[in-house]
Order: structure tokens, then sequence, then C-alpha cells
């Protein structure tokens, strides 16, 4: 599954994995691809988990949290242990990290390299890095970007040569 790219910014092999929910996610992760020139991975998860209506789609959230039943990934995932970086991307649901991308984490529970997060959100991202960076194993995790409509590759560029320091 490893494809011969190298990163434009970061030195080492890069993976961009992420959810999108809305497809919000979906344009910043083929922004920062854009940029970046990695490898790309879309979650995905069966297709009745959540519903069309964001505030449905919510309340699921808040159950699958409170039960700790986390949505299956439906999509093989790559070997993370052939990259050097891993930045993820998700949606913030109520201001925490959308529970698809909480799934994606605990894969990457031996994962010693870096990960940064890229995130989306419809006003208030709220303490998102806070509850990332807590479900995060052995990595080594950077600040992330909160990620806009119309995100510029230059604040892409920013961001991703701090990843790299």
């Amino acid at each position: 599954m490893r494809l011969e790219k190298r990163s434009v910014f970061l030195s080492k092999p890069i993976l961009v994995i992420y959810y999108s929910w809305s497809g919000a996610t979906e344009r910043a992760a083929q922004a920062i691809a854009k940029v970046q020139q990695a490898d790309v991975v879309r979650l995905t998860v069966a297709a009745d988990t959540f519903a069309a209506d964001m505030f449905v789609t919510s309340d699921i959230a808040q159950k699958q949290l409170a039960t700790g039943a986390l949505p299956a990934l439906t999509n093989a995932l790559p070997n993370f242990n052939d990259y050097a970086t891993i930045l993820v991307g998700g949606p913030v649901w109520s201001a925490k990290v959308a529970t698809p991308v909480r799934s994606l984490l605990t894969h990457l529970e031996t994962f010693t390299g870096t990960v940064a997060p890229f995130y989306t959100d419809a006003g208030n991202a709220g303490d998102y890095e806070t509850d990332f960076a807590g479900l995060v194993q052995r990595a080594t995790v950077k600040p992330g970007l909160e990620c806009h409509a119309g995100q510029s590759a230059a604040a892409i560029k920013s961001w991703l040569q701090a990843v790299e320091t």
C-alpha cells in the first residue's frame, strides 16, 4: 500500500489520513496533500453509522463515547511504521475528536513517529488538540492545524514546517 512519494516540506515519508463526515475535512486533506505530496487514506465507517443531520450524528457520537463503542473502520489501514509522520484529520464533534478518528488512534498505539492533527469545526474547536494528544500513546504529538474553507497554501506550508521541527 506504500506509495513512493516524498514530502515537499517534510524530509521523511508522511501519511495524510482522515475521516470526513460533511466533506470539509476531505477538502482540507486534499489541500494538505496537494502541498505535501503525501500518501492519502480516507477513513470509512459503515454507511448506517451516522445520520445526515449533524445534531443526530452528535447524539450518536455522544452515545459511542459514553459506552466506549467506537465505530469500526471499514477500510484497510496502511502499515503506519512505513511513515515517519502521520497527519490525522477529522471533524471536531462537541469540542472533541470525532469517534471514527478515535478508532484510528487506537490503531496507532505502537507508532513512535510524529503525529499532528488537522481538523475542521463548525465554529468552536474547544479543547480538540488536548483531547487528541491524550489519545495518542507513544508518538510525538505536534501542534495541529485548524482548517477553514479556502485554507491558504502558505498557512499549510507554515504548519508543515512547524511539524518537522
